[in-house]
């Protein structure tokens, strides 16, 4: 079963995902896709991590996720991916963004029955970015969300902390 859960910048997103993965089967797997840049981000990631259970298994990736993925399925029942979001910038400074995106819809397409949990911001709802740059991610994430739901058995919208149905598999 694949799950998509989207939000805003800290709607509360990571939690809702980190309670459906407490509810799934066991041992779980925790894939952050996040990278440290500045203090700001770093005490959000410590912050992230003193509030994950501590049996919780966690790798970090970079652009990796795809293989990571295919590995990970064959040993845990139940994963979480947080966040989709940070996983295509990384690609997108890495120069990989169209290539990686196809493999890793390839692996939503030949998923079978491991938990899957992606989390990813919904950066369109707010005003049209004045820089090209940021236009041009906000384009490739919502190509990105909206092929991942396609493959998704269920998505949520995070608001305020509530989950909201998108897709009832």
């Amino acid at each position: 079963m694949i799950t998509l859960i989207l939000g805003g910048n800290k709607s509360g997103k990571s939690d809702f995902a980190l309670d459906l993965l407490a509810k799934g089967p066991k041992p779980a797997l925790f894939i952050a896709t996040g990278k440290a840049k500045d203090l700001e981000f770093r005490q959000q990631i410590i912050k992230h991590r003193e509030t994950r259970s501590p049996e919780l298994e966690v790798v970090e990736v970079s652009e990796d996720l795809p293989q990571t993925l295919r590995k990970a399925k064959l040993t845990f029942p139940a994963i979480v991916v947080d966040s989709l979001d940070y996983w295509l910038f990384t690609c997108q400074e890495a120069g990989c963004e169209e290539g990686k995106i196809q493999e890793f819809i390839e692996v939503l397409e030949q998923w079978g029955e491991t938990d899957l949990i992606l989390v990813s911001c919904e950066t369109g709802l707010g005003p049209l970015p004045a820089g090209s740059a940021v236009r041009a991610f906000v384009r490739s994430l919502g190509a990105l969300n909206q092929s991942v739901a396609k493959k998704a058995d269920q998505a949520y919208l995070v608001a305020a902390g509530l989950p909201l149905i998108l897709k009832k598999g």
